[in-house]
This record gives C-alpha cells, structure tokens and sequence, in this order.
C-alpha cells in the first residue's frame, strides 16, 4: 500500500477530496495502529494537500521545467513488461537503459552494454573509497530529479574524502503498476551527473519492489560511487585539529530542497539544486593537490550544519564555532529566501554545502580553488557553536532533521517520550541479529565451508 500513490491516483480519477480523506484515513488506521484518529486524519489531509501542489506543476509557463518534472511515460507498466523477472521482457529494458548509460563510457573497461552483472574501471591506488546513498523517498514521482540528486550525493561522499571517483553504480526497485518510463527517466538523471564529471555508470540491478506482492507505483532506488586516493591521507572527520580554519562553499541543496520547491508549490527553486558546484570544488582541491593539505571535508547534509557540525566535534574531540551571518550567506539566496519564508531552520536541514577544515595557512588558496569562504575556526573543546550577534549559541541536532514538507511538520520534530526504551528494544534485537551471525559462522566452520 502507497498512501501518497492512493491519493495521487484518486485525484487523477476526479474522486470528491471528501472521499479520498475518508477512505484514505481508514487506510492509515489500519496500518498504524498505535495512532489517534485526529493525527490520521490530519496526516491524510497533509498528504493531499502536498500531493495537490506538486501536480500544480502541470500549470506552469516553464515548458523546460515541466520537461524535466514530468517522466516520459511508455504506458507499459514493470509487472506487464516482466521487468525484474529475468526473462525477455527484462532483458529488452536492460538493453534500453544502457541506450541512455552509453555516454558515460569514456573510462570504462567493461559497462552495462555487454550485459555482465559488474562493470570495470582502471585504477592505481592507494586507498579504495566506496558509498552508496539511497535517492529520496519523495522524488518516486519525478524520477529525473531523483537520479541527478542521488548520483551526486553518492559522488559527494567519495569527492570529501578525498578520493577521485571513478565509477557509479545503480539500484532501483519500481512497483508493479510503474510505469517503465520511470527507470529510463531515473537512468537518464545519473548519466547527466556522470556526464558532466566524467564519472562513468557502470553497473546496476533493476527489480520490481516485492515482486507481485507490492501494488502501485512507488520507486525506491539507490546509486553508488567508487573512488580512489592516489597519495596522501583520507580527510576524514576525525583529522579535524584545534587552530584550524572552516570554510565553506555556496549551498544550492539537493534532494532535500527539491523536494521543499516541489511539495511547496515553489517550482523555480528547483533550477537553483540542478548544478553539480560541489564536485567541481573537489575535483578543483584533488587535482590542484590542495587536498594534502585539507583535514578534514564533509558535506553539509545530515540534518544540517547542526548535525554534521555536531559529528565532527564528537569525533574529533573539538570545537567548531560558525559566524551566523558569514554562514547564512553560503546559502544560495533563493533557497534561504523559501526557508525563511516557510519557517524551516536554515542550520537544521540539508544545503549541500562543502565543508572544508584546514590549516589556516592554506586557507587563502582552498577559498579561491574550491570558491568557498571562511566562515569559522576549530577550538578546544567538544561541542559545536555559532555566534549569533556576539552570543554563543550551541549547535545541537534535533531529533530529527527540520520539518520540511507539510507532511513532515504534522509528524513533527520531537523525541518520543519512551526514546530511552525505543534504544534498548534496538540494542537487544542488534545482539540477538549478533548471536545469529556467530552461529551460523560456527555452523560454517563445522561443514569446513570456511
């Protein structure tokens, strides 16, 4: 069941929004069974709320805009066409979806168009960094968008540790009544990305979610990346040092404000997250050779500067203490303008910012390579802060990231009151899943399988 999909395809159907709430907070109740009435029904009136703006996009003067929201539709769903089923059917859509990676090909030994189930690149390296990065749950419906963002946030991940990549991968799982078309648009997301940092897409999986058992037409998917550190150290977190400098580039967003833009209504911010700045920036550090002399580099995504700054102070037993207004102007105006204007904490959700931590006697050329400033300096201590009109203010992450999409302020930001006994029923299903891997191991062990 696919509450968003249920609304979306009722609307289509002209179905009165008095029945689509009716019916669809029957539906929730049944599935969440530890909520209130008047939290299903507001939450089913979110969902149609946000479902009933992203379709005003069909309503827009932007022809090129409404080309890249809107998938090419086959009409030909992944269940009738057998995709994921290993057959003929299957095989023919592979086939397309190499059609589109094709381009990407330049550095590759072996890719999609022979039809082996791995792809080959050449590398001489000294470390081998790998990530993968699941594509937002909200995008299923504007799969181009989807793929463009989950492809460079998976290259993302290797660029700030500094590694060069080298190669993408793909996975995505499209629901039994999904059109085909959507894979294709999905597909042809990464390969601009791919394209246009010379990374090739190699490798990928395309199945059905559940197989028969899933009905509707939700995507899930996921891209990886692959890269390699030639010389020098990774730059990981834990490098950060006490009298270093923090820099940071401009944030457009991702995944995350593309998805604000499309649920609400604020269709042209989008155009401000199509850009691939942030892997320039890297590419710019590692190929300088900028990047021996950078401690540590992460983006700034995991429940915003909150969050990431929160990580590095943890893991690397410092302070990092920010200028809030040096740091507000990294963000991309336009995309500050609609936090501001729909209340969603600026420092609580993902800008997709370069942060780079570094001696501050390379600070002047990191600024001028990667086109950051600097917008703090790391000191003793082990909790991060801002200055907000010369008070300190401590950056600490919420229980979850700022609420943003309509749907997201009805389930709210604040920690369950039984969070403590939510941690321990996980730790003992984490020992039980531990015992099980060990016995099975020692079962190994005794047929002499390993």
């Amino acid at each position: 069941m696919d509450i968003e999909g249920y609304v979306r395809r009722n609307l289509r159907k002209n179905i009165p929004e008095d029945k689509i709430i009716e019916d669809g907070f029957r539906r929730v109740m049944e599935i969440k069974e530890d909520v209130s009435e008047e939290w299903a029904k507001r939450f089913i009136k979110a969902v149609l709320e946000e479902v009933k703006t992203t379709e005003k996009y069909k309503e827009i003067d932007d022809e090129t805009l409404k080309n890249i929201l809107e998938f090419p539709k086959s009409n030909v769903t992944m269940g009738k066409m057998g995709v994921g089923s290993r057959g003929e059917g299957d095989f023919f859509v592979h086939r397309e979806i190499a059609r589109i990676i094709e381009s990407t090909k330049q550095k590759a030994e072996v890719d999609s168009r022979e039809q082996d189930d791995a792809g080959v690149v050449k590398a001489d390296a000294k470390y081998i960094v790998v990530a993968v990065d699941g594509t937002h749950s909200r995008l299923s419906e504007f799969p181009f968008l989807g793929g463009f963002h989950v492809a460079r946030a998976a290259l993302r991940d290797v660029y700030v540790m500094g590694a060069e990549a080298v190669a993408l991968i793909s996975d995505v799982h499209l629901a039994d009544d999904g059109d085909v078309g959507k894979i294709l648009d999905f597909t042809a997301g990464i390969c601009t990305v791919s394209e246009a940092i010379n990374v090739p897409l190699v490798a990928g999986s395309t199945l059905r979610v559940g197989g028969d058992m899933v009905l509707g037409d939700r995507m899930v998917s996921s891209v990886g990346a692959i890269g390699v550190i030639k010389e020098g150290k990774p730059t990981a977190r834990k490098r950060a040092e006490v009298g270093d400098v923090i820099l940071m580039t401009e944030g457009s967003g991702g995944g995350t404000i593309t998805t604000t833009a499309l649920y609400y209504g604020m269709f042209d911010v989008i155009y401000e997250t199509l850009n691939v700045d942030f892997l320039t920036a890297c590419k710019s550090l590692i190929e300088s050779g900028l990047v021996n002399h950078v401690h540590t580099m992460t983006d700034v995504t995991n429940g915003g500067l909150r969050g990431d700054a929160y990580e590095i102070s943890k893991t690397a037993n410092v302070s990092l203490v920010f200028d809030k207004e040096v740091v507000y102007k990294q963000i991309n105006p336009k995309v500050l303008d609609m936090l501001n204007k729909l209340d969603i904490d600026p420092l609580g959700v993902s800008i997709d910012s370069l942060l780079i931590i570094a001696p501050e006697e390379y600070a002047d050329e990191i600024r001028r390579k990667a086109k950051a400033e600097i917008v703090g300096e790391v000191r003793e201590g082990n909790e991060s802060y801002i200055i907000d009109d010369g008070k300190k203010i401590p950056l600490v992450p919420k229980f979850r990231e700022a609420a943003y999409t309509p749907v997201k302020k009805v389930v709210g930001e604040q920690k369950p009151e039984d969070f403590e006994e939510m941690k321990e029923r996980v730790r003992k299903a984490c020992d039980e899943a531990i015992k099980k891997k060990d016995f099975v191991l020692k079962l190994l062990k005794k047929k002499k399988f390993i």
